[in-house]
């Protein structure tokens, strides 16, 4: 028999806040239209439940996934769940249109409530070191970490997954009309930030994962107890949910920076699902789109 895949709801936007109704549709039809966002490649993913081990979803805005009951229907389905929650700051100079940080936490109780806590990750992602045009002044986006870490620790979440802002051209390209500078810190000072979040999380019982820095584990002090964290951790999906999955690492991620993440097939799309929180440091969007009501939207 072979083994089922995890699909990954996506790292390429956000489809819990932005496009439920196409996820759910593709789910009816018991497959999905997938493009490698690379050489434009077509093919079909099928994704009954007797074909997907578990579902992981990405989402900085929980809100109408749960307002819609998408979890509970996906459930209904023979679905196995899985969320990477991304709540990083109260800035909204850098993600001006997620929600306001206390709703954030709020969805993550509600979250919480519904579903195993082994089964939520919370990712503090990423890390900036930035400036405005206007001060010379470096501030970094870390001053909700003990806040967050407070409130999530008390609903039994004991995964934490960072890393730093990667800056590609694209993000370099929208900084002067946000009037930003992101800083690129030495990597001691990278060192530095890292045993201080891992401080505060391990006296709250949440482990802290780094995702795509090699280089800053292997400086780290051997004791340091900070490790690779995998956003797709297969091991722990399989002793949640079973072993009938493939253990491999995803060789189409960033191994060499130190990505351990389990195989899985993402079925986001960065041209056909832009993501419209806008963030300064996003990957994912070319440029800004167009702010508009999305979660309607049909692809």
């Amino acid at each position: 028999m072979a083994s089922k895949k995890i699909l990954s709801a996506s790292r390429r936007t956000d489809i819990p806040a932005f496009y439920m109704d196409w996820f759910m549709a593709s789910i009816e039809k018991g497959a999905f239209d997938v493009v490698n966002p690379y050489n434009q490649h077509h093919r079909q993913v099928p994704a009954g439940p007797s074909d997907v081990h578990s579902i992981v979803f990405w989402s900085k805005n929980f809100g109408p996934f749960l307002e819609g009951n998408f979890d509970r229907r996906l459930q209904q389905k023979g679905y196995n769940l899985f969320f990477n929650f991304t709540i990083n700051t109260a800035v909204s100079i850098l993600e001006p249109h997620v929600p306001p940080l206390r709703e954030r936490i709020r969805q993550m109780a509600a979250l919480s409530r519904r579903h195993d806590p082994r089964t939520i990750t919370w990712r503090f992602d990423p890390v900036c070191f930035f400036r405005t045009r206007q001060n010379d002044a470096i501030r970094r986006n870390l001053g909700a970490l003990a806040t967050i870490a407070d409130a999530l620790a008390d609903l039994g979440i004991r995964r934490c997954i960072t890393s730093f802002v990667d800056l590609y051209r694209k993000i370099l390209s929208r900084l002067p009309a946000a009037g930003l500078d992101f800083v690129d810190p030495p990597l001691e000072v990278k060192c530095e930030t890292l045993l201080a979040m891992q401080k505060i999380l391990a006296s709250k019982r949440i482990a802290l994962g780094v995702c795509c820095e090699q280089s800053v584990l292997d400086a780290l002090p051997p004791l340091s107890g900070i490790r690779s964290g995998e956003c797709i951790p297969g091991p722990l999906l399989a002793r949640i949910y079973g072993t009938d999955l493939t253990l491999k690492k995803d060789q189409g991620q960033r191994r060499s920076r130190g990505c351990t993440c389990n195989q899985a097939v993402d079925i986001g799309s960065y041209h056909h699902h832009p993501c419209f929180h806008n963030c300064i440091f996003c990957y994912a969007n070319p440029r800004e789109p167009t702010r508009r009501s999305p979660e309607r939207k049909q692809h």
